[in-house]
């Protein structure tokens, strides 16, 4: 990156240090970190997306959309995460191919599964071959985007309808009372005093959200474990900045990155719960009106 970085073998003591943390592995290192939280910032609202729409379902007078609410929430729940994420990709990664196989090269008459192998035409492949590996990139990030948001959507479904259920009956029958549709009951009443009962377990669900990234290495995105055990490796006299095992420091760093990120949510999910909480018929709520009085 410097102009004195360019022969490694001439550097000591801080410039070995600058050279050393600004190759471009490095920067990749670096940038993977954006990957995690920017990971973080779109799969936390489509989870809770999928979680309300999961819940919607399971609250359904409608039999066969009440089943498959409970279904989605039972199934991906009992199944192991790791499971789900070698499976789910696979799976839908192939079913993209398939379906754009069947639309582009409908003359296509070799099989397509043979076996353990999986053939399609090469105008079906998504990305194509030939693309840019920005593409590859962001292909392989949509796909961790959806995986993580199905996984952690289903237990998102379970928290809010149990806040839902929380939500006292008599306020939903005085709404009713007044003359509100079922709709205007839903919008006016329920959802918005559920998220008192919901933020608990959807705080615990975003630590566990936070936690699970490393597993964007099963996904084929190389996170930032994958680089910190990469780098901090041993490296011979082979390399330009050979160095003995430094994953210890690596990790060590890891560790204070994800510690941080634990403490700044806890505190802003605090001001959330306190703010929820006001004027609410809660515990919070109570000990805010004996606080204020």
């Amino acid at each position: 990156m410097f102009a004195f970085c360019a022969d490694p073998a001439s550097l000591e003591g801080y410039s070995w240090l600058i050279c050393y943390l600004t190759t471009g592995k490095h920067l990749d290192f670096y940038w993977s970190f954006v990957t995690v939280l920017t990971l973080l910032a779109v799969t936390a609202p489509t989870a809770l997306a999928f979680g309300f729409g999961g819940a919607m379902a399971a609250r359904s007078p409608l039999l066969p959309l009440r089943l498959l609410g409970q279904i989605y929430t039972g199934m991906v729940r009992g199944i192991p995460d790791i499971v789900f994420f070698l499976f789910f990709v696979i799976a839908l990664d192939q079913g993209i191919e398939w379906l754009v196989h069947q639309l582009r090269c409908p003359e296509w008459t070799d099989p397509i599964r043979n076996g353990l192998e999986f053939r399609v035409c090469p105008e079906a492949k998504v990305p194509n071959n030939s693309a840019p590996q920005v593409w590859h990139s962001l292909y392989g990030f949509a796909l961790a985007v959806v995986t993580f948001a199905l996984v952690f959507g289903a237990f998102a479904a379970n928290v809010l309808f149990g806040a839902m259920q929380a939500v006292p009956r008599a306020q939903l029958e005085t709404a009713e009372a007044y003359g509100m549709s079922p709709r205007q009951v839903f919008r006016r009443v329920l959802v918005p005093q559920m998220w008192v009962y919901a933020l608990p377990g959807l705080s615990n669900l975003w630590m566990i959200l936070i936690k699970a990234t490393p597993l964007l290495f099963l996904l084929g995105v190389q996170d930032i474990v994958y680089w910190a055990r990469e780098l901090g490796g041993s490296k011979t006299s082979a390399y330009d900045y050979p160095h003995p095992d430094w994953r210890l420091y690596y990790f060590l760093g890891l560790l204070v990155f994800y510690l941080l990120m634990t403490k700044m949510s806890e505190r802003v999910l605090a001001r959330v719960q306190t703010r929820l909480s006001h004027g609410q018929a809660t515990a919070s709520g109570e000990a805010q009106r004996r606080a204020e009085a």
